[in-house]
């Protein structure tokens, strides 16, 4: 049996959806796993350690750094929601673990950072990850900021980054798009595995797709990462083709890489009259 990489890593959104998933995937390769959410972490296994602390509160966050070889950090809000939030849980809150991994002393961060971050590109401009920041939202803006953040950190600090853009991961289709967006759960831990395991990352993004039949990013720049995705949504195609009508290609859902979310208004004008 291979002996684990890490002694302890950490893990935060370990209760929200790709965390759940993420902590079969961590365990073979530490001692130690520190499973930390807002809410309680259900089912430990013998191998975790669980943490409850909000991402907004910092003395937390840098407790929780303490002793710790490496942070996947899916902590925060997952969608797009109100200012005050976002700016709480994932601006506030990633500025916290990065200073926590500073002054522990952690040498990487895993970030899952979103298409969000680039959707207002049009998907036909087969972007890599040299094109600039384009968010469609302030949950998008909220991933910028932390891909900047984790670059300062590296230049500053030493402090490794791989940015994940994750696209698509869900259990389930609701549109075509998910068809060339889709991360399969058990991709998202390969991508997750190989960007902990890598020898040398710097700060890299790496688009984070399975392995479908339309790509519509460039992930050249992130063949030193080593992610080789095994899923495919091909199976499904037909069933989803033959489910949901035909894309009005005007809509800018279907325009742009950041889907729905670029029809999305304002989130605190929410209920205004």
């Amino acid at each position: 049996m291979t002996a684990p990489r890490f002694d302890t890593l950490l893990l935060t959104g370990a209760a929200g959806r790709l965390g759940t998933h993420l902590r079969r995937g961590l365990a073979p390769l530490c001692r130690k796993l520190i499973v930390a959410d807002r809410v309680p972490v259900q089912d430990l296994r013998a191998h975790e350690e669980a943490l409850c602390f909000d991402l907004s509160d910092r003395a937390a966050v840098q407790s929780a750094c303490a002793g710790v070889e490496a942070i996947v950090h899916f902590g925060g809000a997952p969608l797009e929601c109100a200012w005050d939030d976002i700016l709480e849980s994932n601006i506030r809150g990633s500025y916290h673990v990065y200073e926590g991994a500073r002054k522990a002393g952690v040498k990487r961060v895993v970030y899952a950072s979103s298409v969000h971050a680039i959707g207002y590109h049009r998907i036909e401009d087969h972007i890599d990850a040299l094109a600039p920041h384009r968010p469609d939202s302030l949950y998008g803006l909220s991933k910028c900021f932390a891909e900047d953040l984790g670059r300062l950190y590296w230049d500053k600090f030493g402090i490794e980054t791989v940015a994940l853009r994750i696209f698509s991961s869900f259990p389930e289709f609701t549109d075509r798009r998910m068809l060339w967006s889709m991360l399969t759960f058990d991709d998202c831990i390969r991508l997750v595995q190989a960007s902990l395991t890598a020898p040398r990352v710097a700060h890299s993004i790496v688009f984070g797709t399975s392995d479908n039949r339309h790509q519509m990013v460039d992930n050249r720049l992130a063949g030193h990462i080593g992610f080789h995705p095994q899923d495919s949504t091909e199976e499904f195609r037909a069933e989803v083709e033959g489910r949901l009508k035909a894309a009005d290609p005007r809509d800018k859902a279907v325009e742009y890489l950041g889907g729905w979310f670029v029809n999305l208004g304002h989130p605190d004008d929410e209920g205004k009259t």
